[in-house]
């Protein structure tokens, strides 16, 4: 009987299709799965480079391309591309078994050829070559094939190298970068290690056994058991995609046991969230024989957005109800409510609004010099942060990452406003979220969970993880935390030491994004500046060696003169995106302000498009329009960001004058920016951005020139 792989390709490939094409698709393979011998007829290409490639028909437009191992009746289905694609990446590509991870690999033959005469030429004057310290012997013990080690060895600069990151497999690239930034054979082969399948490299390699090849690859290839698996993962094929795990990701989801709390950070894209689900799924599963086994299992964050998104792709990914039935997801607001109302009854969360204008009368009536924004910020910052219940208290604290030094007349003052607006809040039965998750935090008597699970850490609070560590007692496994401090786009700013929670040794970057395309991570990421940036391990965080092997269109830019004719610019850009069979739901938009967000769904809707706020459930097939902080944590094919203009990005009210508290308005921009890089990196294939008038500061110095030397009509630019 005739076994079906799946090629996370495919699925990214189908997931573009228009309708009718996935409906063909579908037809086809599941004829083909419930016609086994029916694989053995597919078209064999008459200049395929490599025997064991096939193809098959979908329609007058589309060809399927097929893997068919030599021996056996296991078929791959690798991707989908239009016709004379399909016969190209036949006639290029060749398959392999990497001789030091055992894992299925593809190499583009035709462009490694075709770069051979420029790599001969670009010779350095004292003839040196990158990797000519480095032996055959090691190169193949690093997994580079034979066939490629002659072109390697033509290479004279990093340059040249990332040259031929198209054509490699990204393990064998992986090892080649290694060693060229300054690793050595042994180091890059420690770093290529935690590549392999569960983290170990298989003892013995069958260069010619592409099926055990592809059972390792769990990252790329997942298998279809049961014929009644088929329609579903072609179903929600975008949705599918996300469960597929690299191997430095599965390592660290599936690691028997971490001794202590263990942290995965690295950039968008990287897998974090992917990593943290299958983590969530491999506890709950194995807590059935725990003696602990009726406390469950938390994963949290700091979004309703997406702790539903969350929630969701659990319920894909764990098939077993009992299993399923062990996670809990609840943002950390979510969760201070309720153990807050099982104590004293359901609490009243205050306006914010409202709140700030408490703040401005008590700085009024006692004659303070503090913007509102001042004492709003001392007192979550320091106040709540540091969980000080007395004057004494705050007036001996340090104010470490303050800028506006305080004389101790003036702490006083602050600390007689905050004792004010508390006590108002208190008459009115109402609190902040960050004072009820202080509460929460005192109120648990025990801890709830066997384990907690954090996704986007950088963004909660001091008190929050307060909260958090008196929900799960210090023991091995007891906190798994995802973070990346680049896209920190809320004022909480953390030392996990400072709260006796040690990653130290437990800690590991991913740096490869394999959600987004190279071209929009070029882009994207000058948008943080280059102010160093610290993470939860009070270590400074970077994106060195943060890249993607996939490659895709470059990000677009417009500009208008007016909103109006700013919103035909998306409007235009995702009719077509539809148009070429991207789903609604994997479109969305993002503004920096609410108001902006709804203007942009009325002028939507006005054009025909069906729109639906992030949290909309009332219409699944509908673009998805919201903030680009509802934003944080998602995921789509494309994506429109609008509003990046003057005034606008960075949000004047979002940023505190530089005379009231330089470093605060230095941290505020930083933060401003953040919050512009993550809508952007939200887009895995397509990123479109626009705005009116005159563009951010934070754009591109090259697109912004670019775009001031054109006259003022409404203009598109490729960045």
């Amino acid at each position: 009987m005739a076994r079906l792989a799946i090629a996370k390709d495919f699925l990214a490939e189908y997931a573009k299709l228009d309708a009718d094409a996935r409906r063909a698709v579908e037809a086809l393979v599941t004829e083909f799965a419930r016609r086994p011998h029916a694989w053995r007829y597919l078209e064999k290409p008459r200049r395929g480079l490599d025997d064991r490639v096939r193809l098959f028909r979908v329609n007058s437009l589309w060809r399927g391309v097929v893997l068919a191992p030599d021996s056996g009746d296991t078929y791959c289905l690798v991707t989908i591309l239009p016709h004379e694609k399909a016969f190209a990446y036949a006639a290029g590509h060749r398959f392999s078994v990497n001789q030091a991870l055992g894992v299925l690999e593809t190499r583009d033959e035709a462009t490694i050829q075709q770069l051979r005469p420029a790599l001969q030429s670009a010779a350095r004057p004292d003839g040196r070559r990158l990797f000519g310290d480095i032996t055959d012997e090691d190169l193949t013990r690093l997994g580079v094939d034979a066939q490629v080690l002659p072109v390697v060895r033509l290479l004279a600069s990093e340059a040249d190298l990332e040259r031929l990151q198209v054509a490699l497999p990204d393990a064998q690239y992986g090892a080649l970068y290694a060693l060229a930034s300054g690793m050595t054979v042994d180091e890059a082969w420690a770093e290529l290690a935690r590549l392999a399948p569960g983290g170990r490299p298989p003892g013995r390699v069958d260069e010619h056994d592409l099926v055990s090849a592809m059972e390792r690859s769990t990252d790329q290839i997942t298998f279809v058991y049961e014929q009644e698996e088929l329609p579903l993962i072609l179903a929600r094929p975008f949705a599918a995609w996300r469960t597929f795990l690299h191997p430095a990701q599965r390592d660290l989801a599936y690691r028997p046991s971490y001794a202590g709390p263990a942290q995965v950070t690295g950039g968008p894209g990287t897998g974090k969230t992917v990593t943290v689900l299958h983590r969530a799924a491999f506890l709950a599963a194995r807590a059935a024989t725990s003696p602990q086994a009726g406390r469950p299992v938390l994963v949290t964050t700091f979004s309703g957005n997406l702790a539903e998104a969350l929630q969701a792709q659990l319920d894909l990914l764990i098939e077993d109800p009992a299993v399923r039935g062990r996670v809990e997801v609840l943002t950390v607001d979510r969760l201070a409510h309720g153990v807050v109302s099982n104590a004293r009854g359901n609490p009243v969360i205050a306006d914010e609004q409202a709140l700030r204008t408490r703040w401005a009368q008590a700085a009024d009536d006692a004659g303070l010099a503090f913007s509102p924004a001042f004492l709003v910020n001392e007192w979550e910052q320091i106040i709540l942060a540091r969980d000080l219940r007395t004057e004494q208290a705050y007036l001996g604290c340090p104010r470490t990452g303050r800028g506006r030094p305080l004389t101790r007349a003036q702490r006083g003052q602050v600390w007689r406003a905050a004792e004010r607006v508390t006590a108002e809040l208190a008459a009115a039965r109402e609190s902040t979220p960050l004072q009820l998750a202080s509460e929460a935090a005192s109120l648990l008597g025990q801890p709830r969970y066997r384990h907690i699970l954090v996704d986007e850490a950088q963004d909660l609070h001091l008190a929050q993880w307060r909260l958090l560590r008196a929900a799960v007692a210090p023991a091995p496994d007891d906190l798994f935390i995802a973070a990346d401090p680049h896209q920190r786009i809320y004022d909480s700013r953390v030392s996990l030491a400072s709260l006796g929670i040690s990653v130290r040794g437990r800690t590991r970057r991913l740096s490869l994004n394999y959600r987004t395309t190279e071209e929009i991570l070029a882009w994207t990421v000058p948008l943080l500046g280059t102010e160093p940036v610290t993470g939860l391990d009070d270590e400074v965080d970077s994106l060195l060696g943060y890249r993607s092997p996939t490659r895709g269109q470059r990000p677009q830019l417009a500009m208008a003169v007016s909103r109006a004719g700013e919103f035909a610019a998306p409007a235009g850009r995702i009719r077509g995106w539809l148009n070429t069979g991207i789903e609604p739901p994997a479109i969305g938009v993002a503004a920096r302000s609410a108001g902006l967000a709804r203007q942009a769904r009325e002028a939507l809707q006005a054009d025909g498009i069906i729109t639906v706020p992030l949290r909309g459930r009332s219409e699944p097939q509908a673009v998805r329009v919201g903030t680009m902080h509802a934003m944080k944590g998602l995921e789509f094919q494309a994506v429109a960001v609008i509003g990046v203009e003057q005034g606008l990005v960075p949000a004047p009210a979002a940023v505190t004058p530089e005379d009231d508290d330089a470093i605060t308005h230095a941290q505020d921009l930083q933060r401003e920016r953040c919050v512009l890089f993550a809508a952007c990196t939200r887009a895995r294939d397509q990123l479109f951005v626009s705005g009116t008038g005159a563009p951010s500061p934070f754009l591109p110095r090259e697109a912004r020139h670019a775009l001031g030397a054109r006259d003022s009509r409404d203009v598109t630019l490729r960045a």
